[in-house]
């Protein structure tokens, strides 16, 4: 399971950007985007930098560390 949780999705939405387009953006394959949406995937420091400037904003605005126990 990740350790990260994100509002990728949302934020992805607002900017009216497709997962396609956003993968191209980052690049990496659109299947990337999906986990990542799905907290399935921890993004690599380089992509969660990419994916925030792409945003035009903060890290920590997408991207959090999931502090609850399962």
């Amino acid at each position: 399971m990740a350790n990260i949780i994100t509002n990728l999705k949302e934020r992805r939405k607002e900017k009216k950007i497709s997962q396609q387009e956003l993968a191209q953006l980052v690049g990496v394959r659109r299947e990337t985007i999906v986990h990542l949406e799905n907290n399935r995937y921890n993004p690599s420091l380089e992509m969660a930098l990419k994916i925030a400037e792409i945003f035009e904003c903060h890290v920590e605005e997408i991207f959090q560390l999931n502090t609850k126990e399962n």
